[in-house]
């Protein structure tokens, strides 16, 4: 994949990140909703390679 399209797809990948961040109540958040979080972060960092 060129660098141009790598860019455009981590900066979907970071907006759909960052609106499901906005949607989490922190008082209501488990351990799953962290581990999923990190799930989506690594996946992102894969996709880069």
């Amino acid at each position: 994949m060129e660098q141009k399209a790598k860019v455009e797809q981590l900066k979907e990948q970071l907006q759909g990140f960052l609106l499901r961040l906005d949607s989490l109540d922190p008082a209501k958040m488990s351990i799953d909703d962290i581990d999923q979080l990190i799930r989506i972060i690594e996946r992102m960092e894969q996709d880069l390679h």
